[in-house]
């Protein structure tokens, strides 16, 4: 019998992309589809964290397509858990588009996910207690606010040692950074530059790629971000710390 979860707390993961052309329809607004898969991704990350294994969506309901994400905006993800079983969570979910330069936001889609864990194999049974991260995220000074996109590796962003490939890693750290920069100034920005970049950990298919970005300074035209990617087993909880690079940003309007 499911639990319910208390109501009227906070959301269980609030993560943040971008509406590219190539996810816009001929109205130059976020596919339905392309909509549908970000917030089926968080649903699936706040599943696997809840569940502590490998879950698949065995159903969605409530959609709400209430609003049109315009192509250029940012779109903020909200995931928090209604109900929890021995097996499945239902997650509610809401996609809230943000204009960059304005600040204004819409909320366009909302909807209900079922997210049930697979049964592991005799020889893949689940740890008795959740694994202690051998590293814990740095804590945010006071008004520091913390941009985050996550990520689920999938074969096609590994290279031929099963690895996460450095190239969706820096994309990754990119897109972090330009919504914290631009959040920042409220002007259009553009990367500038960076600061050596050491990776540290490696990241692997299945796993969650979380990638915190904070502004650590400013001056008339930019802006400083630092950016820590972190890796998280669905299965353990294990987090690893991958890699941190500190990016520059200029205001170009």
């Amino acid at each position: 019998m499911n639990e319910a979860l208390s109501q009227g707390a906070g959301p269980d993961l609030v993560v943040v992309d971008m509406v590219w052309p190539d996810q816009s329809n001929h109205h130059g607004t976020l596919f339905g589809g392309a909509a549908l898969s970000m917030l089926d991704r968080v649903a699936f990350i706040v599943g696997s964290k809840s569940l502590r294994g490998s879950v698949v969506t065995a159903a969605v309901g409530r959609l709400n397509f209430a609003a049109p994400a315009p192509a250029g905006h940012l779109v903020e993800c909200r995931a928090s858990i209604l109900h929890k079983g021995r097996r499945s969570v239902t997650v509610d979910t809401s996609l809230i588009a943000e204009d960059l330069l304005t600040g204004a936001r819409t909320e366009c889609l909302t909807g209900e996910f079922v997210m049930v864990r697979q049964t592991a194999a005799p020889d893949d049974a689940e740890p008795a207690g959740a694994a202690a991260a051998p590293g814990v995220p740095p804590a945010l000074g006071p008004g520091q606010a913390c941009t985050l996109v996550a990520e689920i590796v999938f074969p096609g962003h590994v290279n031929h040692r099963d690895v996460l490939h450095g190239g969706p890693a820096m994309a990754w750290m990119a897109k972090a950074g330009f919504v914290a920069a631009t959040r920042a100034v409220r002007r259009t920005v553009v990367m500038a530059g960076s600061e050596q970049l050491d990776f540290k950990a490696s990241a692997h298919v299945g796993d969650v790629v979380e990638v915190m970005a904070r502004v650590v300074g400013t001056g008339r035209r930019s802006v400083r971000v630092q950016t820590d990617m972190w890796a998280e087993s669905a299965k353990t909880g294990e987090r690893r710390l991958c890699t941190s690079a500190r990016l520059t940003y200029v205001a170009v309007a």
